[in-house]
C-alpha cells in the first residue's frame, strides 16, 4: 500500500498511512485519491463544515467494507482541529470535530471518512441552527428516481 505521504493543505502538513489502500474498488481509486480529491474540493466542502460540529461517516476499508458513524472527537485528532460539546436527543453527549480549514478534512481522510455530516449550527451556538438542510438520499425501497421527485415537490413547495 506504500510508505506514508505528507500533504500540504493551506500552510499545514497532514500525514496519510498507506496512501494506496483502495477505497473504491471498481475504478480504483486509493486513499491518496481520495486526500487529493478533498485539496481539490477544500474551499467548497469548507462553505458545508465550517464552524460545525461534524459527525464522520467511515469506511476504514473503502466503500464495500463495514462502515460506522463516528460522532465523538478521535483523541488522537490534532488540537488544531477545534471541538464543540453537542447534546443528542438521547440526553447522550459528545465533543464533536468542527472542522475550520482544508486540512482538517484531509487529516478525516487518513481515517476512511467518506461522508461528512455537519449540525445545522456552528460551534459558538450549538442551541440556535443557522441554517436549513433537507436531506433527499433514496431510502430503502426507493432509488434516485425518486429522490428526483421528491426534490420537485420540494421545491413547489418551498416556492410558495
Amino acid at each position: 500500500m506504500g510508505e506514508a505521504v505528507e500533504l500540504e493543505s493551506a500552510g499545514r502538513t497532514v500525514r496519510l498511512s498507506s496512501p494506496g489502500k483502495v477505497f473504491f474498488p471498481e475504478p480504483g481509486y486509493t486513499k491518496l485519491d481520495l486526500a487529493r480529491y478533498y485539496i481539490a474540493v477544500g474551499p467548497g466542502i469548507l462553505r458545508a463544515l465550517r464552524e460545525r460540529p461534524t459527525t464522520l461517516e467511515r469506511h476504514p476499508d473503502g466503500v464495500g467494507g463495514e462502515w460506522f458513524y463516528q460522532k465523538r472527537a478521535p483523541k488522537n485528532m490534532p488540537d488544531w482541529i477545534p471541538t464543540a460539546h453537542i447534546t443528542f436527543p438521547s440526553g447522550r453527549s459528545a465533543d464533536e470535530m468542527c472542522p475550520t480549514e482544508p486540512a482538517a478534512v484531509l487529516w478525516a481522510a487518513q481515517y476512511g471518512t467518506l461522508t461528512f455530516h455537519p449540525w445545522p449550527v456552528r460551534r459558538d451556538d450549538v442551541d440556535h441552527p443557522d441554517e436549513l438542510r433537507i436531506d433527499l438520499d433514496p431510502q430503502p425501497g426507493t432509488d434516485f428516481d425518486d429522490a428526483v421527485r421528491a426534490a420537485h415537490e420540494l421545491r413547489a413547495v418551498l416556492d410558495e
